[in-house]
């Protein structure tokens, strides 16, 4: 079992920066992938950034929505995962959750689909003002 707690959200105004975190328990850390999702008012769950080992490399991934604004990265020395984001719109506004996936994300999954994650943060509201 893998616990997650979001933290770090907050209102902010259009452009600002925020740095969101997840601190992963209850499963040696190591390089089990993680993955960051939001899900606004409304609308369905939606993919915003994941990352995972595949032969030693580290492979990233955003949606075209955050790429190049959001960064994905963590710390292994604190068992926490963060997503800094950066030129914060309103659109960006929405619950973030941080997730693992199914088998720690060792064997072959889609880090881009919700389904694929069996543990879940209960989550962080960013609102963003403009």
């Amino acid at each position: 079992q893998v616990q997650l707690v979001e933290s770090g959200g907050g209102l902010v105004q259009a452009g600002d920066s925020l740095r969101l975190s997840c601190a992963a328990s209850g499963r040696t850390f190591g390089n089990y992938a993680m993955g960051w999702f939001r899900q606004a008012p409304g609308k369905e769950r939606e993919f915003v950034a994941a990352m995972r080992w595949r032969g030693g490399i580290i492979y990233y991934y955003y949606a075209g929505s955050v790429k190049g604004r959001f960064t994905i990265s963590r710390d292994n020395t604190k068992n926490t995962v963060y997503l800094q984001m950066i030129s914060l719109k309103p659109e960006d506004t929405a619950v973030y959750y941080c997730a693992v996936p199914r088998g720690l994300g060792y064997s072959d999954y889609d880090p881009q689909e919700a389904g694929e994650y069996d543990y879940w943060g209960q989550g962080t509201q960013v609102t963003v003002s403009s």
